[in-house]
């Protein structure tokens, strides 16, 4: 009897020692935490440029038309792209005389605000209406004050009549919508408008929101919350919550991910390639993790208000004294191409025979010299006033990768007799105020993200510099002013053959290069870190979050 107890007690043993080794199929996750490294100063769809408030967004509304992860202008609010072609959009002369174009768009039937009320055509009246005006505070406020009318023949039909014909005339991705009865209010008094609007006082009114999810809780500078959206028409979101932490120092974040308190880090705004390279090499093999190249131009804007930078030959000299392919190979092992320009070779704007400046400093120093800064006192170059030649450089504090870039960049120009030192912020603080008001007294690096064939008006066009008068709307943050560059700006924006319009193109990417309005440093490739029970994740290389298409989504 005590044998045939000794055996059963054996093999329940061995079938809970199998039980216990076997690998089983984890129930499908419901709830999904993603780590970023920065908090959104603002969560108004049209104020500010930063990526986090771009990213978590994009869970919550969706643009009427977007750059897919294909880089083809799709329809993701509308219900048809309008074109020439197909009749949505029609030549028309303007009031002045101009040529212009009317264009219509169709919103999905079923879009509806997340407090039940039926998106419409007076919700983009509305936008327009607030956007036109310049103490609003929009970042591109200037592209609303094209649209000369607004047509509203029904609830779902918006026509938009524009007092100029560009290659970009159906393109309606950088319009954040506002809900009209809930922000009407606000609106009333443009210049108080950024500091009284619904999206920043009642961030989690569901009424802000359209598409498969809501914002439900809001820690300042910590995490947002994500929920359902009941009034979402499109396919069911597959996960019942969603939670983005901002982590600011990316040590933090990776630490976070292996600590099992967030699920994955953000491509758009995680770790950097550097450290996800060294990251996959300890534990690559635990999660899935793609390096996607993109249109992402890390830079450093030089501020014209500076005296010194606004000589060209200080400019110069600057990025002369910079050993870029050395800096790109040994940080991020050559998979972030050196940048000499703001237009990234994956584009189809870039041009090839662009003059480039390679590590040289001995020409740095000649140019200083020619500058008026020849004489060396302690190292340090001083002018004829015995002025030094001194400035300094801002990033995002906490941002591993930036920093370190920040340290070769100084001793590079220490080599040159240029002293420089180094004060970061809180990426919040930084493009909040810093940034957007252009209160950083030298340089200002940062990266630009941008769509496929994007003209950059609103960072080089001397009518985007960001004033007090405008209410600091606008993003060409560094003053930047060039009549030829203007001109240029308005030439191509309008032109339509594709080749005419590589020619200018091609213009526009000497004139930088000659003109230096930022230091062309690199382009970033991001680098995507889930779970390998993530799937439906794509990454799209352009300035439109992986999060637009949250409902393709999924847990295996």
């Amino acid at each position: 009897m005590a044998l045939k107890v000794w055996k059963g007690l054996a093999v329940l043993l061995a079938v809970v020692l199998v039980l216990a080794t076997t690998p089983s199929r984890a129930a499908p996750k419901d709830s999904l935490v993603i780590g970023i490294s920065q908090f959104p100063s603002t969560f108004h769809p049209n104020i500010d440029s930063m990526m986090a408030k771009s990213y978590i967004l994009a869970f919550t509304r969706r643009p009427m038309t977007t750059w897919g992860p294909d880089w083809k202008l799709a329809c993701l609010l509308c219900t048809d792209l309008p074109t020439l072609e197909n009749g949505g959009a029609v030549r028309e002369t303007t009031p002045e005389g101009k040529p212009g174009v009317a264009v219509t768009y169709r919103i999905h039937p079923q879009a509806t605000w997340g407090d039940g009320t039926p998106v419409t055509s007076r919700d983009v009246a509305f936008t327009v209406r607030v956007g036109r005006d310049p103490r609003s505070g929009f970042a591109s406020a200037e592209s609303y004050r094209h649209i000369h009318q607004v047509d509203t023949p029904d609830d779902k039909t918006v026509v938009l009549h524009v007092d100029k014909l560009d290659f970009t005339y159906n393109d309606l991705s950088t319009m954040g919508l506002i809900p009209e009865h809930l922000d009407r209010e606000a609106a009333h008094d443009p210049a108080l408008y950024r500091t009284r609007t619904t999206f920043d006082t009642d961030t989690t009114n569901p009424g802000l929101y359209f598409g498969p999810y809501r914002i439900t809780r809001v820690v300042p500078g910590a995490h947002v919350v994500l929920e359902p959206n009941p009034t979402w028409y499109g396919p069911v979101p597959a996960f019942k919550r969603i939670v983005v932490r901002a982590i600011g120092n990316t040590a933090a974040l990776e630490a976070n991910l292996l600590s099992g308190e967030i699920d994955m880090i953000a491509g758009e705004l995680g770790l950097t390639v550097d450290q996800a390279l060294a990251f996959e090499k300890r534990h690559g093999g635990r999660y899935a993790m793609v390096y996607k190249p993109g249109l992402i131009y890390e830079h450093v804007d030089l501020n014209r208000d500076n005296p010194i930078l606004q000589d060209a030959r200080v400019r110069q000299a600057l990025l002369l004294a910079l050993d870029r392919e050395a800096l790109t190979q040994q940080l991020f092992a050559g998979r972030q191409p050196v940048a000499h320009t703001s237009i990234n070779p994956l584009d189809p704007a870039f041009a090839d025979d662009v003059p480039t400046y390679a590590h040289d400093p001995q020409r740095a120093a000649d140019l200083l010299a020619e500058a008026g800064w020849g004489r060396l006192q302690g190292g340090v170059r001083v002018n004829d006033r015995g002025e030094p030649l001194r400035l300094e450089i801002m990033t995002t504090a906490g941002n591993r990768t930036r920093e370190l870039v920040e340290q070769v960049l100084q001793s590079a120009w220490k080599q040159v007799g240029v002293q420089v030192t180094i004060r970061n912020e809180p990426a919040r603080v930084f493009f909040g105020q810093t940034v957007t008001q252009r209160r950083y007294p030298a340089m200002a690096m940062y990266a630009w993200i941008s769509a496929p064939e994007s003209v950059p008006k609103t960072t080089l066009h001397s009518a985007y510099i960001p004033t007090e008068a405008n209410n600091w709307a606008g993003q060409n943050s560094a003053g930047y002013a060039n009549p030829e560059m203007d001109t240029l700006l308005d030439t191509l924006e309008l032109e339509m053959d594709p080749e005419k319009r590589q020619a200018l193109w091609r213009q526009l990417q000497h004139i930088y290069a000659a003109d230096l309005p930022a230091l062309p440093l690199y382009f970033r490739a991001n680098a995507h870190i889930w779970p390998k029970w993530l799937t439906g994740v794509t990454p799209t290389g352009n300035q439109f979050p992986s999060s637009l298409w949250v409902e393709r989504w999924g847990a295996k």
